[in-house]
């Protein structure tokens, strides 16, 4: 179980750390042309602002269990990446906005993953839109 939450952790602090170093360093402009989409709906500030929370979240679910110092901030990171991710599901989008929402429509009109299976959902996913 431990050798579990550490693997978990750790994958959890690389995606999360790396997505945070992207959006702190390169500007939004940038990150529009890479396909967020969502960075034109807040100021640089707030997408850097945001960057620089899911790092610092990131470093909190690693760093205080393998120094061994004030390891209760583990799981408040983890609560803080929790935050982060209803604040990213809750931020209302336009209709129509965003190839993949589209996608997800046609994986759920054709019964959701459980009727489609995994990898057909990944290849609806992936594949050109008529």
């Amino acid at each position: 179980m431990n050798t579990t939450l550490w693997i978990v952790q750790g994958l959890l602090a690389a995606f999360f750390g790396s997505g945070g170093i992207v959006k702190a360093v390169r500007p939004s402009k940038r990150l529009y042309d890479q396909g967020l989409t969502w960075v034109e709906d807040f100021s640089p500030g707030a997408v850097k602002a945001i960057g620089g929370l899911e790092l610092a979240a990131a470093v909190g679910l690693v760093l205080p269990a393998v120094t061994g110092v004030a390891p209760v901030l583990v799981p408040l990171a983890a609560v803080g990446l929790g935050l982060i991710m209803v604040g990213a599901a809750v931020v209302p989008r336009p209709p129509g906005r965003g190839r993949v929402h589209r996608r997800q429509r046609r994986i759920a009109g054709r019964g959701g993953l459980r009727r489609v299976g995994p990898v057909r959902a990944l290849r609806l996913l992936i594949e050109e839109e008529p």
